[in-house]
């Protein structure tokens, strides 16, 4: 049954690789609900940029009651600064999303642990993220896609896609 649902949400262009669906599903809510363009699938550090060229790494982190870890997925060569903004989301163990946050790199850089073992950075999403100053809460702007999206799919799979949200208003 799971993979009956990978292959149809990937059918939808909602995911775009067989990995866990979380990575996938929250590049195409963001993508989704600020109009950003998404990055080809071999880019690396940008997954979108903005009409303006910014460039956003996008992580998302599903919690369930089994595990409620917040760390995001690694960052790579952060010194190097290959985006300029994290967007990140919690998703609820059904897929949800319970929160969401976009961080400038210079907070990101300020926050996250270097782990020598995975020549990576390590970042928790933790509830002090959305008072730290530059952070931007996105969680409504997130949800308002999230429904969209959901009325999207049910009305068939032409109907979902990554336009932005104020497109389809």
């Amino acid at each position: 049954m799971h993979a009956a649902v990978s292959e149809e949400l990937r059918r939808r262009g909602v995911i775009r690789s067989s990995n866990n669906p979380v990575g996938d599903l929250a590049e195409h809510l963001f993508c989704r609900a600020f109009g950003w363009k998404q990055a080809p699938n071999s880019m690396r550090d940008a997954d979108a940029t903005d009409a303006a060229e910014v460039r956003y790494q996008i992580k998302g982190r599903r919690l369930t009651s089994h595990n409620n870890s917040r760390q995001l997925g690694a960052l790579r060569d952060l010194p190097a600064q290959a985006f300029d903004v994290l967007a990140a989301v919690l998703f609820q163990e059904d897929y949800r999303v319970l929160r969401a946050a976009l961080i400038p790199h210079v907070r990101v850089v300020d926050l996250a642990k270097r782990v020598e073992r995975t020549n990576s950075w390590r970042f928790l999403l933790r509830d002090a993220i959305w008072s730290v100053p530059g952070v931007r809460d996105v969680t409504a702007d997130l949800q308002r896609a999230e429904a969209s999206w959901a009325l999207a799919l049910t009305e068939g799979p032409k109907a979902s896609n990554s336009r932005s949200i104020t497109d389809q208003e």
